[in-house]
């Protein structure tokens, strides 16, 4: 394992002292029988609405609360549950604002003001410069060149040139003017200088090595320097090739590589109290197949129950019976109605899940027993301690409401601390790295990859694409007590969000114990609604240009495209702007955890195709017929659009929202 030590301050060492030795006793693979108040009966999701609507991250938040509410309506005072809301919220986190809802908003206030005459700004790019001024420039020759750059996107927009965002190509555009590679007549326009860029990467998306195509004045022995003046740190030019007149930089690249880093704690299972959990362990059951479920989950069985039992329960019992209440039931969403509610259902799934699977014998049956008694004197329990919450609730004054929100809060930062520092201590074992591996060569070769972008439809030729390898790196890095794992996929090219897709897809088969063949059904005509991974994570190494190369020395007489000259550089680099800032707004935003804290929480069963009931259960727990924008094409194969995406554009959710649909670049 490589273990780097980075300048950011590990959380641990900044918890409470209690949190501290708590994390320190914590022992992860030890399995553990779940204890009564782990295990109730499974939630049941609201319908939503039509995914026509096009959700917003407010409705989506106001699903869950809605189903919250749903479940302790009658068993608690409407403040108490107000409280539940805040503070699982505050613990398993979830989206924050409405961005898409913003954005929207600004656009139609651009509309407007084109509408009524106004004159279009000049693009945040573009320098116009006087007659005068032009007039007096002295013309030099532009040459075709194809320049190598490197940047970390945080901060920007993505690659691709917009009139009035801060992107990659605007800031490079702007320095060739400063420095005097393009000319003051041209400053106002890149399309003056063929600019093309290789490949197009999103917002957040950071490349180690990549090419732009375009004419510029290299006269000058320092005109690399005099850009490099020009740009911020976080974007380099390494330097540049001369090339025929006809050059492309997206055209005649052969293949992209791109590196993803994840945390190894994103593979560990759901918790078996979230949504999705539940309909893991109930969709097993139902289709009869829980003990190869449970064979797929047996590196990391009993985890979740180990840290609720050493580090969850000794948090809980710091507090009084009515404090606990509110954070055990936004925990775990413990609710005894609910579990009367849904008694009958899981006694018939228990039921065909016994007969396909012999009688039990009779010490099973005494255990069985024991368990439903246990379970009895929880749910009793239970509501004793909600009544006196909610009578020492309705008797509060103003100061000793303040003063228990105060403790209900720092409830919520203990128990939230617990969940992000437990995960952080995990270390995948080789047989789930080995998992994660098999499921990624699902993806080798030529495949429909329609439902892992957007815009696509099932016939598509264009959605197919040639995945040459997928590879996970057996060397984890270890950053400031965080392990993370390298995955490197090597692609003839890639459409927009299909890689973040495939690795969300990976992760959530491997993490829901999922059989792999699921990969293979995504290349189908039914659609699937895939999430896309954070692009925190997501770096294109470098493009291949080995045809271009080889007739470049043999028939142009001109130097090959290649990064190699340029790897010292460029391995400092992407240490300093790209992985050492990976790491610190991971361990400062746990932007991973939020993610599938958010996919394991989600309101409705967008995401349950990743269970043993595969595409029947998504479809058994949404209602697809009320979607009016899921249409078909001539053969009766679902055809998605962009609005169906925004359902499940979880982070990042406004970044393809004012793009023009773009054919000159690929996936970031």
């Amino acid at each position: 394992m490589v273990v780097i030590k980075s300048s950011t301050p590990s959380s641990p060492a900044q918890m409470r002292p209690s949190l501290a030795r708590l994390l320190q006793a914590f022992t992860p693979f030890k399995p553990l029988k779940p204890t009564p108040w782990q295990t109730a009966a499974p939630v049941q999701p609201l319908r939503p609405p039509p995914r026509g609507s096009g959700l917003s991250n407010a409705e989506i938040i106001r699903l869950g609360d809605d189903r919250v509410r749903a479940l302790f309506n009658g068993v608690d005072e409407a403040d108490v549950v107000e409280e539940i809301i805040e503070a699982r919220r505050g613990i398993w986190g979830g989206p924050s604002g409405d961005k898409r809802t913003a954005n929207e908003e600004t656009q139609a206030a651009k509309r407007q003001k084109l509408s009524n005459g106004e004159a279009a700004p000049l693009p945040v790019y573009a320098t116009q410069f006087d007659k005068a001024e032009i007039e007096a420039e002295e013309r030099r020759p532009k040459k075709k060149v194809a320049v190598l750059i490197g940047y970390s996107g945080t901060g920007y927009r993505g690659m691709q040139l917009a009139p009035d965002q801060k992107t990659i190509e605007g800031d490079l555009f702007k320095a060739f003017v400063a420095a005097g590679a393009i000319s003051k007549a041209n400053a106002d326009d890149p399309k003056k200088s063929s600019f093309v860029r290789c490949a197009r990467t999103d917002k957040g998306v950071h490349a180690a090595g990549n090419v732009i195509s375009l004419k510029l004045i290299v006269e000058e022995d320092d005109i690399v320097k005099k850009i490099n003046d020009a740009l911020t740190p976080q974007i380099r030019v390494w330097g540049y090739e001369r090339t025929n007149n006809s050059f492309s930089s997206y055209q005649l690249c052969d293949s992209r590589i791109y590196e993803y880093l994840i945390p190894t704690h994103s593979l560990l299972p759901p918790h078996p109290r979230s949504y999705l959990g539940r309909k893991c362990r109930e969709w097993a059951e139902r289709k009869g197949e829980r003990e190869a479920w449970e064979a797929r989950q047996d590196e990391v069985k009993g985890y979740w129950e180990r840290v609720d039992e050493e580090m969850v329960k000794p948090i809980l019992n710091e507090y009084d019976e009515s404090i606990r209440h509110v954070l055990e039931k936004a925990l775990w969403l413990t609710a005894e109605q609910e579990a009367n509610r849904h008694g009958d259902e899981d006694g018939k799934h228990q039921k065909k899940s016994t007969q396909s699977n012999d009688v039990q014998t009779n010490e099973d049956a005494d255990q069985v027993r024991q368990e439903q008694a246990r379970d009895a004197n929880s749910a009793g329990d239970a509501a004793a301690t909600a009544t006196e919450a909610n009578d020492q609730l309705s008797s509060m004054t103003k100061e000793a409401r303040i003063a228990r929100r105060k403790l209900i809060d720092e409830g919520v930062k203990q128990l939230r601390a617990a969940y992000v520092a437990a995960k952080r201590q995990y270390r995948i074992p080789e047989a789930r790295r080995n998992r994660l591996q098999s499921v990624l060569n699902q993806y080798l070769g030529t495949k429909n990859f329609w439902n892992y972008t957007v815009q696509k439809t099932f016939k598509d030729p264009s959605a197919k694409r040639v995945i040459k390898s997928f590879n996970v790196n057996p060397e984890p890095i270890l950053i400031d007590g965080t392990e993370w794992l390298s995955l490197k996929v090597h692609g003839q090219s890639f459409m927009m969000h299909q890689i973040r897709k495939m690795v969300a897809m990976a992760a959530l088969v491997v993490r829901c114990g999922c059989d792999p063949a699921r990969i293979p059904e995504s290349y189908g005509p039914q659609n699937i609604s895939i999430p896309k991974a954070p692009s925190l994570g997501l770096l294109l190494e470098r493009p291949v240009f080995d045809s271009y190369n080889k007739r470049a020395k043999s028939e142009l007489n001109k130097e090959p495209i290649d990064f190699e000259k340029y790897k010292t550089e460029m391995d400092a680099f992407k240490q300093k702007f790209i992985y050492e800032r990976m790491y610190h707004d991971e361990e400062k935003d746990n932007v991973f955890g939020n993610f599938f804290n958010h996919v394991d929480n989600f309101p409705t069963g967008t995401f349950l195709f990743v269970t043993s009931g595969g595409l029947e259960a998504t479809s058994e727990d949404q209602a697809p017929a009320a979607d009016e924008n899921l249409a078909e094409d001539d053969d009766g194969h679902e055809v998605r659009d962009k609005k169906q995406n925004e359902l499940v554009d979880l982070v990042d959710s406004d970044d393809e929202l004012d793009r023009a649909r773009d054919n000159a670049g690929d996936e970031g």
